[in-house]
């Protein structure tokens, strides 16, 4: 066993708290809420039941680690009502709409520039 390996397997759960398993390597049953939402579930209030977990190096504690959900006890999603749908749009709309011009662009608005690029960059606008 890698030493790598060794580190992230623990399913009694005496050094993380909470069975821990390495990437890739979780018992059937279990599934990460990405998992559980692309079979049209949610956790639905159950608490943690492992985590996997792995090596990165984009993290500053070197671990990224994912929590597991039974699949068993999760519920289904649910439905998108009328009154949910529309206070969506208005988010959506609300997130295109440019706040010095008041046009409603094609593209979310980049919270960088905090406005619509063609007034960001109207020189570069003009040139072409």
């Amino acid at each position: 066993m890698s030493p790598a390996f060794g580190k992230c397997y623990d399913p009694s759960g005496t050094t993380w708290g909470i069975p821990t398993y390495p990437w890739r390597f979780a018992p059937d049953g279990l599934a990460t809420r990405r998992q559980l939402r692309a079979q049209g579930l949610r956790p639905g209030g159950q608490p943690i039941a492992a985590q996997v977990m792995r090596a990165s190096r984009k993290r500053r504690t070197g671990i990224q680690v994912a929590y597991l959900y039974q699949v068993d006890k999760a519920k289904p999603v649910r439905p998108m009502t009328p009154g949910r749908q529309v206070a969506l749009n208005k988010a959506m709309t609300a997130r295109r709409t440019c706040p010095t011009c008041r046009t409603i662009t094609g593209y979310c608005i980049p919270t960088s520039l905090g406005m619509c690029v063609t007034c960001a960059y109207p020189k570069e606008q003009r040139a072409a």
